[in-house]
């Protein structure tokens, strides 16, 4: 016997030696193995209805920002299963179990996704919540969650059922496997119907953490399946003789042999290999992950910088400010904000006080901050805003003096309604290819005050944009009762059409060239592209300002050869 064949004899006996200690014997090993065969089967209609379930469970839970009902789809977990039969099929080298468990996988992955975007594209609300953010950035730390729930769900497995059964339900929390996919399914449908560059970004993030617990219960299940010598000799024996009697199995088996290729996969199916494959897979999403985890970081070492600046805030202000000289109340904080600006700590308190402060008191405060945190008083600058009390003596100045502001008019209160109007349409985002080229406001003592918008498209914004947008500017005008309407111009290319060899424009042409000039009338923003050879392009030019007086200006042209007949005209909203 050679030295290696008595190491891995050692290493077969250390195993077997860990699964006794385990209370899982010979039998319980064989249990395991056609258990989990079993478990990756494509005919198991109730399955299927798991994972339609588990996704719709998910997917409402997701947008209505309920941790239970998240966890009651957790709970159902039915991609369990197929991930575990990855990590057997990884630990004993089965080359079959692992096409049958990705096939299964990526079938259950469509499928899931695919009802989460059914879902989401009929929920008439698609904000997004914390518990969908929440699983859009994931970092290392849930990388470890599932290196640790992969191991106690794959041991859990193993043993015999008894008290560890228990251990089942946190495993399949720990683990989340259906929320995820669905947050994919929802970045889908945001980006279908809402946002395209948002929605991907959704969907981006809830693939990685997807992707992320994939490889960790893989890797921990294969190596708990190694430990445990799943993959006896004995074991191995009874799987080769049950596939012989398993139609999937023998149907995978026959296709494998097709192709001569498929026996180069026995060379992946050496340990080392398995083991490489997996650690390339580690290292491909540790970069992500790694990027996510120091932007937390970051993020958790300014907020408790922000924490200690407030600390240290309330806490002077309380010893030495919030008192007057007779320890009579004068001054209590309700509200801070700070941020830095070129290294400069900027301070702004929002107070309610009796008596205002004078500039000696807050340059006193930004000293005594300045010593407490360490920083010079020149690199800390103070925004004192100071509310007076029932018992401010401002209060009783400002009572006894007469009004000296001047009346605003009419027309000044409706040129600042205007203005109002204006800047709150400024860089208002519609959904492209749509592009806002003027607005309409409209009022009028019969009726409610209303803005009608106007966009130039190929086609009609959807209805759930146009409340998305609405309510945007409702929010901008903060006036929830003005009534909004859209109305598209459209942007596709019309056909001018002449009476043959001449210069005379067909009746239809005609209708569609006026049409057109009284757009251009009604919408000084817009232009005209004209796509026709020279000739063509003067008579339409020359119509449109002979008749509707449009300046040359707004014309653009693109000349062709003469030997095209017709004329192609466009509105657009270049300059």
């Amino acid at each position: 016997m050679s030295q290696q064949e008595k190491q891995n004899q050692t290493v077969g006996k250390l195993r077997d030696k860990l699964s006794n200690n385990l209370d899982i014997d010979a039998e319980r090993k064989e249990e395991i193995y056609l258990g989990i065969c079993n478990s990756v089967s494509l005919r198991d209609i109730s399955y299927w209805i798991e994972v339609l379930f588990s996704a719709g469970i998910a997917t409402l839970g997701l947008v209505l920002n309920s941790p239970a009902v998240i966890i009651g789809a957790m709970l159902i977990s039915p991609l369990m299963g197929s991930i575990l039969g990855n990590g057997l099929a990884l630990a004993a080298g089965d080359v079959i179990l692992a096409i049958r468990a990705i096939i299964k996988l990526a079938f259950s992955c469509f499928l899931a996704i695919s009802f989460a975007v059914l879902l989401v594209s009929v929920l008439p609300f698609k904000e997004m919540t914390p518990e969908i953010l929440a699983r859009t950035q994931p970092n290392i730390l849930d990388l470890v969650i599932a290196l640790f729930s992969g191991a106690v769900g794959s041991v859990a497995l193993c043993k015999k059922p008894k008290g560890v059964a228990t251990s089942i339900p946190g495993v399949a929390i720990a683990v989340a496997l259906m929320p995820p996919l669905c947050v994919v399914g929802y970045g889908f449908g945001i980006a279908i119907s809402v946002n395209m560059m948002n929605g991907l970004r959704i969907a981006k993030g809830g693939g990685l953490l997807f992707f992320t617990n994939l490889v960790a219960i893989t890797f921990t299940a294969m190596i708990v399946f190694l430990t445990l010598h799943i993959d006896s000799a004995r074991t191995k024996q009874t799987i080769r003789e049950w596939r012989k009697k398993h139609r999937e199995t023998v149907w995978i088996k026959n296709i494998l042999d097709i192709f001569p290729e498929s026996k180069h996969l026995k060379k992946i199916g050496g340990l080392r290999g398995r083991f490489i494959l997996l650690g390339i897979t580690f290292l491909a999403i540790l970069v992500p992950l790694y990027q996510s985890f120091t932007q937390l970081k970051q993020e958790v070492v300014v907020k408790r910088q922000e924490n200690n600046i407030h600390s240290a805030v309330r806490s002077i202000w309380l010893q030495e400010f919030a008192n007057s000289i007779n320890n009579e109340p004068r001054s209590f904080i309700s509200k801070i904000s700070t941020r830095k600006l070129n290294q400069k700590l900027m301070v702004q308190l929002h107070i309610f006080t009796s008596h205002l402060y004078t500039p000696g008191e807050q340059n006193y405060f930004i000293e005594m901050l300045a010593e407490r945190l360490n920083k010079p008083s020149e690199l800390i600058s103070l925004n004192l805003i100071e509310i007076p009390t029932a018992q401010s003596e401002i209060l009783n100045q400002i009572s006894e003096e007469e009004p000296s502001a001047p009346i605003i008019t009419i027309a000044e209160l409706q040129a600042n309604l205007l203005q109002e109007v204006k800047s709150a349409l400024l860089n208002l985002k519609f959904p492209p290819p749509a592009k806002m080229i003027n607005y309409e406001f409209i009022s009028s003592p019969s009726k409610s005050t209303a803005i009608r918008i106007v966009y130039l498209s190929e086609r009609e914004i959807d209805k759930d944009a146009q409340v998305l947008l609405a309510n945007d500017i409702r929010q901008r005008l903060n006036y929830p009762s003005i009534k909004i309407s859209m109305k598209r111009i459209a942007e596709n290319p019309i056909n001018i059409q002449f009476e043959d060899e001449s210069t005379t424009f067909t009746s239809q042409s005609l209708e569609a060239l006026d049409s057109t000039a009284s757009i251009l009338q009604q919408q000084p923003s817009l232009n005209l592209k004209i796509i026709t050879n020279q000739t063509r392009a003067k008579e339409i030019k020359g119509y449109l300002k002979s008749k509707w007086k449009i300046n040359e200006e707004r014309i653009i042209e693109q000349l062709t050869e003469e030997t095209q007949t017709d004329a192609i005209i466009q509105l657009n909203s270049e300059q």
